[in-house]
């Protein structure tokens, strides 16, 4: 019984700690290959996951195939603003090294390769 009441407190701490986090909440993405989205931020255990909510393509919304599907995966918060995780391009089907730096209401997005050598940006505003 102790055991279950030190595991019930801390996912609740785990809860608290990531529902406070600034990056949470919807963003817009940069247009990538003629189409857009809005992605929402949420826990994924005790790091962040961004998901597809919304697609939009001409100035339009649209129902993508991507709808639903993480884009943003596992990103750990490493202080000040600044996260570490992956992040999946739909255009290409890859995943690449995420770095997230955050500041204020917009969100610079990185997608890395060869160890965050060579990398593609983005800058997310926030939606909500």
């Amino acid at each position: 019984m102790k055991q279950l009441a030190v595991a019930a407190a801390a996912l609740l701490a785990s809860a608290a700690i990531a529902a406070a986090d600034p990056v949470l909440g919807t963003w817009q993405t940069e247009v990538d290959d003629g189409a857009f989205a809005h992605v929402k931020m949420q826990p994924c255990g005790q790091k962040i996951c961004g998901t597809i909510a919304r697609t939009f393509r001409d100035g339009g919304e649209y129902q993508s195939d991507t709808i639903g599907k993480m884009l943003v995966r596992n990103m750990e918060p490493v202080g000040e603003g600044h996260y570490e995780g992956k992040v999946w391009r739909p255009s290409n089907d890859k995943i690449y090294i995420g770095k997230i730096d955050l500041e204020g209401n917009s969100l610079n997005l990185r997608g890395c390769v060869a160890g965050g050598l060579i990398c593609a940006k983005q800058t997310w505003k926030r939606v909500q």
